[in-house]
C-alpha cells in the first residue's frame, strides 16, 4: 500500500519558503495555480507537500527552512519508521562535516548504499546496527538528517526523530526530565568526597538525560531500560554520542514485569519512573522478591519503582528518583513508607517548585534512597528539604527558576547532612534532620514542608519592625488607591447611548493604522537571537496579573521574536473567565520581548491613540462577539471592533481609560499590601513576637 501524502500548514510553508505568513496568503489569492487544499478546515487549510513543493520550485523558492525544520517536514513526507533513522545518527555524528557535506551531494543510489555501510560499522557498538539498510527512495530524508547532524548536532537530530514516535506512543504518566534538573539529581549520588559512582543504572531511562549526567560526572558504566522500543534506541544513540568511553547497555521492556537487569547490583540507581500506574503489576508480581519492604498497594506504582531501585543497589549504594508528592503522603502507602524508614532506606526528600518538572503544576519530590549495610548502624534521622522557602530557586513572581541557587541550597544541605547527620543545624522554614523515630507515626507523612516549616524562634523586636514597615507600605497603597478613584465628573452621553461606525482590526491593519505582532513558536530547538538572550519575556500570565515582564528567554523557543516598544498595545492571546485586559506599553516594557501567548497591536500614533484602542478593544460587548458564551478562549484580535473616532476625540477617550487602568492598578497594589501586612501580623501574633494593639509588654 502507498503512504498517504504528506501535509503541511500555511504556517510550515512559510517556514519552508523563507517567507511571512502574510505572504502566503498573499499567493493563495493571486495565484490561481496554487496547490488548492487537499484537507483541514477554511479557517486551517491543509496542503500536499510534494504539490507545494513543486510549485516553490517552479517559481525559483529554494527551501529556506532550517535544517532542524527541513528535517521534520521531510520526515513528514517520508513516514514510515523513523527509529530505523537513529543509529544514522550516530555513524554520522563520528564522520567530519567536510565529509558529511560530501556524502549528501552523492547520487540517490550511492549515498544510501554509503550510510547503510556507515551503520552496519556501528555493529560492534550498536545492537541491530547490522540490520538495518536504507533504500534509494529515502534519499531526502537521507540527505535531511545528514545535513542537521553537521549544522545542529547529532543530539538535535536524535530528538527530533524521536518525536513523533513519542506523540503516537500511549506512554501515559511518563515525563522527560529536565537537563538542569538531571544534572542535580546526578550530583545528589556523590554526597562528598571520594569517586563517583561507577557504575550507575536508570530502569525507566527514557531519553537516556539521567543516565548521560550520570555520565559527565564520572560514571562509566550505564545501563538502562525503557517500555518503549523508541527510548531504548534514543537512549542507547545518545549515550554512545555522549560518553564514548563508557560501557553502554540499554534493553527494551518493562523493568517491573520483565528486568533485564535481574541479578545485577549496582553503585547508584537515577530513575523518572512512570506516575499513577494502576496497571504496574500487582497481581502478578504478588510474591516477588524485591518487596523487601512490604508488597506496594495497587496505587503505589511508584513504591514498586522504589524498591525496584533499592533491589539493584550494591549495600550502601544511593538512589536517587523524581516522585510526585502525594508518595510522600497518601494513605495507601503509609506502610511501605514505614517499612522504609525503620530499615532505613530513607535518607533525604527533597521539595522542587511547581515547575521544575512536568506536570508543570505540581511541585515533585525527589527522594534520595540508600540500600541498608549490614556492616553500617542504620541511619537515624532523614534529611527533608523545601526548595520552596529558597527565594531564588522558587517562582518568585512566577519568574524561571534559578537552578544554580536552587543546586546549590540542595546540595549544601545533603553534603552537611552525609557529614553529620546528628548535628545537621536546622535551617528554618528551609531544611530539617528528622530522627527516623518522630516519623513513624500513624500517618508517616514524608512531605518536607510538613517538617521543617515550623515556627522559628522570633525576635520580637525585628518582627515589630518588618510589620511597621508592611503597615507603613499599605498606608500608602491604600493612598494612591484613594488619589485613583477620587470622584470626578463622568457626564451621561445623554438621554440615549452614544453609537459609532466601527471597524475591525483587521480593517485598520488593512488600511494602515497599525499593525499586529506575535513571537511564534519556530521549533523545540530554537533559541533566541544573541543579542536578545538577556531580554525579559512578557507573558500572557504576567499581563493578566498586571506585572513586569517575568519569563525566560530559553522558553519561547524561536528565533524571531518581537521586541515590545513604548506605546505598542499588549492583549492575552487566551482568555480566561475573569475580566479582559490590555496594557499598553510604557518605558519598562520597552525592549522586553513578547511571549509566546501575547498579541501585540502597534498603532500609527497619527492615527490612532493607543490609550482608546486598548479601552475599547476589551469592551465585554467586544469580546462576547468574538466568542459568545466561552469561559476560556483563543484571542483573535483580528475581529474586535473600534469605533472610528476623530484623533482628538480618541484622545478623550484614552486619558479616561488610561485613568481607569491607574485605578485598577492602585486597587491591585493596595490588596497585595494588606494581604502581605495581614500575613506578617497575623504571624507575629501567633509565634508570640507580638502583642494586641494596646498591650504593653511591661
Amino acid at each position: 500500500m502507498s503512504k498517504p501524502p504528506a501535509q503541511v500548514t500555511a504556517a510550515e510553508i512559510s517556514r519552508i519558503a523563507g517567507v511571512t505568513r502574510a505572504t502566503v496568503s498573499n499567493w493563495r489569492r493571486r495565484h490561481a495555480d496554487f496547490p488548492a487544499p487537499v484537507g483541514g478546515t477554511e479557517a486551517s487549510p491543509l496542503y500536499d507537500l510534494d504539490a507545494v513543493r513543486a510549485w516553490l520550485k517552479a517559481r525559483g523558492h529554494a527551501s529556506a527552512a532550517n535544517p532542524i525544520e527541513e528535517l521534520r517536514t521531510t520526515l513528514r513526507a517520508h513516514g514510515g519508521d523513523t527509529a530505523r533513522l537513529l543509529p544514522l545518527v550516530l555513524a554520522a555524528a563520528r564522520l567530519a562535516d567536510g565529509d558529511l557535506t560530501e556524502l549528501g551531494g552523492l547520487p540517490d543510489a550511492d549515498m544510501a548504499s554509503q550510510v547503510t555501510d556507515a551503520v552496519h560499522r556501528l555493529a560492534g557498538a550498536l545492537p541491530g546496527a547490522e540490520e538495518v539498510g536504507y533504500r534509494t527512495e529515502e534519499a531526502d530524508v537521507l540527505r535531511a538528517l545528514l545535513q542537521c547532524v553537521r549544522d545542529e548536532g547529532a543530539q538535535t537530530a536524535l530528538d527530533v526523530l524521536a518525536e513523533r514516535e513519542l506523540e503516537d506512543s500511549t506512554s501515559g504518566g511518563t515525563y522527560g526530565t529536565p537537563p538542569k534538573l538531571a544534572d542535580l539529581m546526578a550530583r545528589l549520588l556523590k554526597p562528598s568526597g571520594g569517586p563517583y559512582p561507577a557504575r550507575v543504572l536508570d530502569p525507566a531511562c527514557g531519553g537516556g538525560t539521567l543516565l548521560a549526567a550520570a555520565a559527565r560526572h564520572g560514571a562509566t558504566f550505564l545501563a538502562g531500560q525503557d517500555s518503549l522500543p523508541v527510548q531504548a534506541r534514543r537512549s542507547t544513540v545518545r549515550l554512545l554520542l555522549a560518553a564514548p568511553e563508557a560501557e553502554v547497555t540499554v534493553r527494551e521492556g518493562d523493568s517491573l514485569r520483565a528486568d533485564a537487569f535481574s541479578g545485577v547490583t549496582v553503585d547508584g540507581v537515577l530513575c523518572n519512573p512512570p506516575y499513577g500506574d494502576r496497571d504496574w503489576g500487582h497481581d502478578e508480581l504478588a510474591y516477588d522478591p524485591r518487596w523487601a519492604y512490604g508488597l506496594p498497594a495497587r496505587a503505589e506504582s511508584e513504591l514498586a519503582w522504589v524498591q525496584h531501585a533499592l533491589a539493584h543497589l550494591e549495600p550502601g549504594g544511593l538512589a536517587v528518583m523524581l516522585l510526585p508528592p502525594a508518595v510522600a503522603a497518601r494513605s495507601s502507602g503509609r506502610r511501605v513508607r514505614g517499612a522504609l524508614l525503620r530499615g532505613g532506606a530513607v535518607r533525604a526528600v527533597i521539595a522542587l517548585p511547581p515547575g521544575a518538572a512536568v506536570p508543570l503544576h505540581i511541585g515533585l519530590h525527589v527522594w534520595v534512597l540508600q540500600r541498608p549495610d549490614p556492616k553500617a548502624g542504620p541511619p537515624e534521622a532523614v534529611l527533608f528539604v523545601d526548595t520552596a522557602a529558597v527565594p531564588e530557586s522558587g517562582r518568585e513572581r512566577r519568574g524561571p527558576i534559578d537552578w544554580e541557587a536552587l543546586s546549590t541550597a540542595v546540595l549544601s544541605a545533603w553534603r552537611a547532612f552525609c557529614e553529620n547527620p546528628a548535628g545537621f543545624p536546622a535551617e528554618p522554614g528551609r531544611a530539617r534532620a528528622v530522627a527516623a523515630i518522630e516519623l513513624l507515626d500513624e500517618f508517616v507523612d514524608l512531605t518536607p514542608a510538613r517538617h521543617v516549616r515550623t515556627a522559628p524562634q522570633a525576635d520580637p523586636a525585628a518582627t515589630a519592625r518588618r510589620a511597621a514597615r508592611a503597615v507603613e507600605r499599605l498606608a500608602t497603597a491604600t493612598g494612591a488607591l484613594a488619589e485613583a478613584g477620587a470622584p470626578g465628573q463622568w457626564p451621561a452621553a445623554g438621554e440615549q447611548a452614544r453609537t459609532w461606525r466601527t471597524a475591525t482590526v483587521a480593517d485598520l491593519r488593512r488600511g494602515g493604522a497599525l499593525t499586529l505582532h506575535r513571537t511564534v513558536h519556530t521549533s523545540p530547538d530554537a533559541r533566541v537571537p544573541a543579542e536578545h538572550a538577556g531580554r525579559a519575556v512578557l507573558t500572557g500570565a504576567d499581563l493578566i496579573a498586571g506585572r513586569r515582564a517575568g519569563g525566560d528567554p530559553a522558553e519561547l523557543h524561536s528565533s524571531d521574536p518581537v521586541v515590545i516598544e513604548v506605546g505598542d498595545v499588549l492583549l492575552p492571546g487566551v482568555l480566561g473567565s475573569g475580566r479582559p485586559v490590555a496594557r499598553v506599553a510604557d518605558e519598562k516594557d520597552a525592549g522586553c520581548l513578547l511571549g509566546l501567548h501575547v498579541r501585540l497591536l502597534r498603532p500609527d500614533p497619527a492615527r490612532l491613540d493607543p490609550w482608546f484602542l486598548a479601552g475599547f478593544l476589551t469592551a465585554p460587548g467586544n469580546i462576547g462577539r468574538v466568542a459568545p458564551g466561552s469561559s476560556s478562549l483563543q484571542l483573535d484580535a483580528r475581529r474586535l471592533r473600534v469605533p472610528l473616532l476623530p484623533l482628538e476625540e480618541q484622545r478623550r477617550y484614552g486619558r479616561a481609560f488610561r485613568r481607569l487602568h491607574e485605578l485598577r492598578s492602585a486597587a491591585r497594589q493596595a490588596g497585595e499590601a494588606a494581604e502581605e501586612a495581614a500575613e506578617l501580623l497575623a504571624e507575629g501574633l501567633t509565634s508570640g513576637a507580638l502583642l494586641p494593639p494596646g498591650d504593653d509588654p511591661a
